[in-house]
C-alpha cells in the first residue's frame, strides 16, 4: 500500500506542474505572445513588429512593390 501511495503522489504532481505548464502557454498564446521564455522579453527584431500589430493578425511589416517600368 506505501509503494502504490508513493506512485500515486508522484502521478499528482507531474500531472499538476504539465496542467500548470499548460495554462501557462495558453494564457501566453492568448495574450498574443510569439516567444514565450524569450530571454529577449519580447523585444527581438523578428517578432518586434508583431507586437504592435492587431492582435491575430501577425506580422504588419509591408513590402513596398514598384510598379512603375
Amino acid at each position: 500500500m506505501g509503494a502504490f501511495l508513493a506512485d500515486l503522489i508522484i502521478i499528482l504532481i507531474v500531472a499538476g506542474l504539465v496542467t500548470a505548464a499548460c495554462l501557462y502557454i495558453y494564457k501566453e498564446k492568448k495574450k498574443g505572445r510569439h516567444c514565450i521564455g524569450c530571454p529577449m522579453a519580447g523585444k527581438c527584431p523578428k517578432h518586434h513588429a508583431c507586437a504592435n500589430s492587431v492582435k491575430g493578425y501577425g506580422n504588419t511589416q509591408h513590402k513596398t512593390i514598384n510598379m512603375s517600368k
